[in-house]
């Protein structure tokens, strides 16, 4: 079996270079058989291909999309400094 270091090297990889997510900021944890996805992304849809992504690179683990989703919100009006 991969070390688990690997497994989280690798997985981290396809989520950065996949045409689905190109997402750089994402942790992957992994306990025994396990993957834990971590961190914040500005929508739902991206979180789920972000987990299905994980899940086809390794695919003999439950993965754990723990992927916070943040709004991203307008600038408000412009700041005037005197």
């Amino acid at each position: 079996m991969e070390a688990p270091q690997y497994v989280a090297a690798r997985v981290q990889q396809a989520l950065a270079e996949d045409g689905r997510t190109h997402e750089l900021g994402i942790r992957v944890d992994i306990r025994g058989d396990q993957l834990f996805l971590r961190g914040q992304v500005s929508g739902v849809e991206q979180r789920e291909r972000l987990g299905q992504v994980a899940h086809e690179v390794a695919p003999e683990l439950h993965v754990h999309n723990e992927i916070n989703v943040v709004e991203a919100t307008a600038p408000g009006e412009d700041e005037h400094l005197d």
